[in-house]
């Protein structure tokens, strides 16, 4: 569980950073990569007698996106897990038992080769809409990987013919806020190079907003479009994109009421694409949904999701989609919607929780309905009913903690005190912690001992409910104090002290300072210190933030985009904590 800076905010240095890089050298290598034939942009227009149709068992069949990645923990194991045949047809037999028959592979290399023989082999009436992966490139050495994922895609579809039914290159590689951006021109350019050595329809699989403006340059390489759209996320990061809470709306009809209003934003969304399509004279150009869903399960962590993740909630998501579909057939929808996804791949991690089927392929309840328990598969644990979907509700607001002393991590006993219960340490980008003996002066003999072990934006700790319970710490307001002892061995630069709190709209807030060496008390030189930080400097870095509804009442964090480190920063020392509390 994670709160929504963790998942926001440290998107933005990466996303600058490729970008910065990517214009740097775009033209120095432009000539060369046009050259030795590899993205630049030389393919003609596709005339609208030359598109290629979406064959017809594309679009009659319900589709699901396929990773088969089962033990990787993060994206750094994934490249070494292990794909075996025998457990790809085990999911492959999952999938069918669903009464899916499209799947979609992200990219040609690593497993899809499996996969497709796999399919030849058992015989199994699957196919597939097989994806090829391009990277932003740097360095010839970039160009030439991706060259290679190309022929890949190419070698596959011809060899796998009767199988493949359409390929996609590249995926969410142009929109706005892509992780791994890449220039529209270079990308119709490794469009037409593989649509020109295959037969199948080719496209490319990006966010609507890609797909609101596609410019020209793509719009002419492709056969049809595929477009994500994903209703659930547009709210996670901002919450007044569409009304999901819908307040007026009966409690008992609250959760169906979302859903259909997440149906209608979709549709929104892909009618946002349509219309772009049809400025560009391409009324005729099929459109499909190449990503879309629903989260069983809030892996993001405090209020963010809690109100809309739920098995109840993706099978209502699930269930309208199928209506959507057929009505797309019928009409200028989208011809074709592909689930995201078939099952959870916890390498993902906070962006977890999407599947059909959990990490351990048991059935989740959007499709448990779909077969027998026990005989088509093994079910997830946990009877439901529709009653049992989340929705927005008011949050309970607890009596004010009227004590001077409201006290987090401490050995020693103050009078007169309250002391937290029912609290958990989170550490994030698996950031170690535990308790070890050397506590801070007066404190009793022990310390919470943190070891920083930081993906490439930074690392954090905190400390929350994770039962969802907040805390009304309203009466700290006006003079109140959040404090804590902090030792550490030459720590860097500055850290981070962060608070979250809980809304009466159910969007959490959150504030963070930056404190370095003589803020607020801080030390970084090997002996205990006290740092006292006024909590009206939380409220003045958000004032948005409701103290009555306190969720995160401590964290410790090392965003290296806000305390001026580096990127992928490594080798930082040890810091111990103690004494954590608020005062009034």
């Amino acid at each position: 569980m994670m709160p929504n800076w963790l998942r926001t905010l440290p998107r933005t240095p990466q996303r600058t950073l490729r970008r910065t890089l990517a214009a740097a050298m775009t033209v120095a290598l432009a000539a060369t990569f046009t050259a030795c034939g590899g993205g630049g942009y030389t393919e003609s227009p596709v005339s609208v007698t030359d598109r290629r149709a979406l064959p017809a068992e594309f679009t009659t069949r319900a589709a699901v996106n396929y990773s088969p990645y089962r033990t990787s923990r993060s994206e750094a194991d994934i490249g070494s897990e292990v794909i075996t045949p025998a457990n790809v047809l085990q999911d492959l037999r999952l999938i069918k038992a669903t009464g899916i028959g499209t799947i979609r592979l992200f990219s040609s290399s690593a497993f899809a080769e499996t996969v497709l023989t796999v399919i030849r082999d058992n015989g199994l009436d699957l196919k597939v809409m097989l994806g090829a992966y391009p990277n932003p490139v740097h360095d010839l050495a970039g160009e030439a990987g991706n060259l290679r994922e190309l022929a890949k895609c190419i070698d596959l579809a011809n060899r796998f013919e009767t199988i493949v039914a359409a390929v996609s290159v590249g995926n969410e590689t142009m929109v706005e806020w892509s992780a791994h951006k890449i220039d529209p021109v270079v990308m119709a350019g490794y469009i037409g190079r593989v649509r020109s050595a295959i037969k199948q329809p080719v496209t490319t699989d990006d966010n609507w907003l890609f797909w609101a403006s596609v410019p020209k340059v793509i719009a002419d390489v492709v056969d049809f479009a595929a477009v994500h759209t994903y209703p659930l996320l547009d709210t996670f990061y901002n919450p007044t994109a569409w009304d999901w809470r819908l307040k007026s709306v009966p409690t008992e009809q609250r959760a169906q009421a979302m859903v259909d209003a997440s149906i209608t934003e979709a549709k929104l969304q892909f009618g946002k694409a349509r219309a772009a399509l049809d400025k560009l004279g391409l009324s005729s150009m099929p459109m499909i949904i190449g990503e879309t869903g629903w989260t069983a399960v809030d892996t993001a962590g405090g209020p963010a999701l809690a109100f809309r993740a739920h098995p109840v909630n993706q099978k209502m998501y699930f269930d309208a989609l199928q209506a959507w579909a057929a009505e797309g057939r019928r009409s200028n929808g989208p011809q074709a919607v592909f689930y995201f996804q078939a099952f959870d791949e916890p390498w993902k991690q906070g962006d977890d929780g999407w599947g059909l089927f959990n990490k351990d392929r048991q059935a989740r309840y959007t499709v448990q309905g779909l077969g027998t328990c026990g005989v088509t598969w093994t079910c997830e644990p946990g009877t439901y009913t529709a009653a049992s979907a989340v929705k927005w509700v008011a949050p309970t607001v607890a009596p004010a903690i009227t004590a001077n002393r409201y006290t987090l991590y401490a050995e020693a006993d103050v009078a007169g005190e309250v002391r937290a219960t029912g609290l958990k340490w989170d550490p994030f980008a698996l950031t170690g912690y535990g308790v070890v003996a050397g506590g801070a002066p007066g404190d009793g003999s022990t310390s919470l001992e943190i070891t920083p072990n930081p993906v490439d934006y930074g690392w954090g700790l905190f400390l929350y409910s994770d039962a969802g319970i907040t805390e009304n710490l309203s009466g700290f307001g006006a003079t109140g104090k959040l404090n804590f002892s902090v030792k550490s061995d030459s720590y860097p630069g500055k850290i981070e002290v962060g608070i979250s709190t809980d809304t009466e709209d159910r969007d959490g807030q959150e504030a963070f300072l930056t404190v370095g060496p003589g803020d607020f008390g801080y030390c970084n030189t090997n002996g205990w210190c006290n740092v006292s930080i006024p909590v009206s400097a939380f409220l003045a870095a958000n004032p948005k933030l409701d103290l009555r509804l306190v969720n995160f009442r401590f964290i410790i964090a090392d965003r290296f985009s806000f305390t001026g480190k580096p990127l992928n920063t490594t080798g930082l020392p040890k810091i111990h904590v103690d004494g954590i509390h608020w005062s009034k």
